[in-house]
């Protein structure tokens, strides 16, 4: 009979097939270890003698395989003697049962084989029905190579600063695991699960992390990860409005430094004692008539070049500074002037600390 006449069609069943030999029957029976099932052929009366299992079917290098043989009575003596023979690659027997050491094995497929011999001691298999043998498969699967995941916090830092990378490696067969790390700027240092990137003379920008994983076989799987350097944050810096200088109470020389202004520059001269790395800067302004008498003389200059024009803003500057750098001894370079556009017979001073510039 066979197997695709016992079920419909359309019926499917896995098993694994073990073929057992028997010199006692007069047809080979074939059993199906998995479903629990037997077919027997026509002229098979009862189950076949001798059966071998192997578990797991299939295993890693270096995972053991047991093998176990179930013989049935070949006669009806009593208290037969039975021998059991072995025939496989790595085999440790004991009786019925035998070891396969796996470790040295290359992956593939293996079949392991056992005689079982009964009958009086000495003379086991030297009738009919008196032996049997049977054999049964494994598999030693290829090693697989091991996973690996990684991860840095922060991910982003300012320039010197430190970020934490952490790697997760995994092998499905429990290989011990082995971790490295590179950088594509900055440098970094660990060879466990964690490393620290140090950001110390990198540039700004993106930092590309590869974490490495290799297990004892050899076997590698890589993973990267980001971190963002940011630009160093600079503090903004101001100038500093300080207390203007009048020109208004001196109507015969309104570009004069009057003793009142005197004071307040004898003020500002402290300030810029006090911020040697400070700047001043001086803006002479001037009101609308002053501005279209400069104007007139500038137009009057430019035909008759022995006019002189007097720019009141400018000139309320320059001498502000003059008191400033020959009365207060203070650096002429330091101190800048400049003409405004503001409406008023004054100078504004503006303080300039160090790092900031003055774009009014």
């Amino acid at each position: 009979m066979r197997v695709s006449e016992a079920f419909p069609q359309g019926f499917n069943l896995k098993v694994e097939v073990n073929h057992v030999y028997s010199r006692n029957l007069e047809s080979i029976c074939l059993v199906l270890a998995s479903a629990s099932l037997a077919f027997l052929p026509t002229g098979c009366q009862k189950a076949p003698p001798v059966t071998l299992t192997a578990a797991p079917p299939a295993v890693y290098p270096g995972e053991p395989v047991t093998v176990t043989v179930t013989a049935r009575h070949l006669s009806h003596q009593k208290n037969p003697s039975v021998i059991y023979n072995w025939t496989g690659d790595n085999l440790t027997a004991n009786g019925a049962t035998a070891t396969v050491a796996t470790a040295t094995l290359a992956p593939g497929a293996y079949t392991v084989k056992a005689e079982v011999k009964e009958g009086k001691p000495g003379k086991e298999g030297l009738k009919p029905g008196q032996s049997a043998e049977a054999s049964a498969n494994y598999t030693v699967k290829q090693f697989e190579p091991p996973t690996i995941s990684c991860s840095a916090s922060p991910s982003t830092i300012s320039p010197g600063g430190v970020s934490t990378v952490t790697a997760t490696g995994a092998s499905s067969q429990n290989r011990p695991l082995t971790y490295s790390y590179s950088a594509s700027a900055g440098s970094i240092s660990g060879n466990g699960a964690t490393a620290a990137l140090s950001s110390v003379g990198a540039p700004t920008g993106a930092v590309g992390i590869t974490c490495n994983v290799s297990d004892d076989k050899g076997r590698t799987a890589t993973a990267s990860t980001i971190v963002t350097i940011t630009a160093p944050v600079i503090a903004v810096q101001y100038a500093q409005a300080l207390s203007s200088l009048s020109f208004s109470s001196d109507k015969r020389c309104p570009t004069r430094v009057s003793n009142e202004a005197k004071a307040v520059l004898d003020e500002i001269a402290l300030k810029l004692e006090k911020q040697p790395e400070a700047k001043l800067v001086l803006v002479g302004e001037a009101n609308a008539k002053e501005r279209a008498k400069t104007a007139r003389e500038e137009k009057a200059a430019r035909k008759h070049k022995h006019i002189q024009v007097e720019d009141f803003a400018a000139q309320r500057a320059v001498n502000a500074k003059a008191y400033l750098v020959n009365e207060k001894g203070i650096d002429s370079a330091r101190i800048n002037v400049a003409r405004g556009t503001a409406d008023g017979q004054m100078v504004e001073d503006y303080l300039v600390p160090a790092g900031a510039a003055f774009g009014g």
